[in-house]
């Protein structure tokens, strides 16, 4: 498999700029390589819905099961659906790059608002590119 180079970010987007950034966005889809222990499941997805809403349990259901239909996923795993913080990272790229901010260091040091997050490792033909190349990327869905 070959290496490729890290995401180098250039600067992170302020709170205002997000703001703007965000206007009209339905949803960013991010995919990455997964760990290679998870053979069954090799691309980690990462959906960021632009809401700060609360879903309930049912609801959460039924838009997993969308994104599962629409991207033809066969196998997933490790499936986290809440509220988390999201930077945006401005790198070489067209797009801000969405960060999920785990580390409390991140959420203090990088500007970030709250979006409901689907995070999960799944198997899909969708991205042939982070299984065969192993690239990250990510696209933004807008508003119609």
């Amino acid at each position: 498999m070959q290496e490729n180079k890290a995401i180098k970010t250039e600067r992170y987007l302020n709170i205002d700029e997000i703001n703007t950034h965000l206007e009209k966005v339905e949803y960013i889809i991010m995919a990455a390589p997964a760990p290679e222990h998870f053979k069954d499941t090799p691309v980690h997805l990462t959906i960021f819905l632009n809401t700060s809403e609360h879903f309930p349990d049912e609801i959460k259901e039924m838009i997993f099961d969308k994104f599962i239909s629409d991207y033809e996923i066969t196998k997933y795993a490790e499936v986290m659906s809440q509220l988390m913080p999201v930077g945006f990272a401005v790198t070489v790229h067209d797009t801000p790059m969405p960060m999920l901010l785990v580390k409390p260091q991140d959420q203090s040091s990088i500007p970030h608002v709250p979006m409901h997050v689907i995070d999960f490792l799944a198997d899909s033909r969708e991205f042939e590119e982070v299984t065969t190349k192993s690239l990250t990327g990510w696209s933004y869905v807008y508003e119609s």
